[in-house]
């Protein structure tokens, strides 16, 4: 778990609407970043989506958290990418993210880091912020090996 200093965060961003059905999503010190209904919902191609977005905070979360542990537990990888993928589909006849699949590649630096790195990776799919506030199902697919 996580020890943190303060039992409270707060997170704040502003959108305003421009055209169609397009808005521009902006918070203090951060790019602004164009955001839109996706295409098939009547949006627009090539544009940043709300579900876009939750996808990719799972995805961001667990390696952000996992940046964290690994740090701490001195352990040594040389890369991380990860690939993420949500369902959307009618449960209970609502719309809903049924499940947010998250394959990472990690590559550690010797054979025994790859224990490791699964602990490290569990540990982080437990605590991450994002995935602990989401109903959805978290599937985590992971590939860790040896950096050759």
């Amino acid at each position: 778990m996580v020890v943190v200093k303060s039992k409270q965060f707060i997170y704040k961003n502003e959108l305003s609407w421009k055209s169609e059905k397009k808005g521009l999503l902006a918070s203090k010190d951060k790019p602004p970043l164009e955001v839109a209904c996706p295409p098939e919902f009547g949006g627009h191609p090539g544009i940043w989506s709300p579900e876009d977005l939750l996808v990719a905070s799972v995805n961001i979360c667990i390696m952000t958290t996992f940046l964290y542990y690994a740090k701490n537990w001195e352990l040594k990888f040389s890369s991380y990418q990860s690939y993420a993928e949500g369902v959307a589909e009618i449960v209970e006849k609502k719309l809903v993210f049924s499940t947010i699949e998250i394959r990472p590649k990690i590559l550690v630096t010797s054979d025994r880091d790859i224990k490791e790195a699964e602990k490290v990776l569990r540990f982080s799919e437990r605590n991450c912020l994002v995935s602990n506030s989401i109903k959805s199902k978290i599937i985590l697919k992971p590939e860790i090996r040896v950096n050759s």
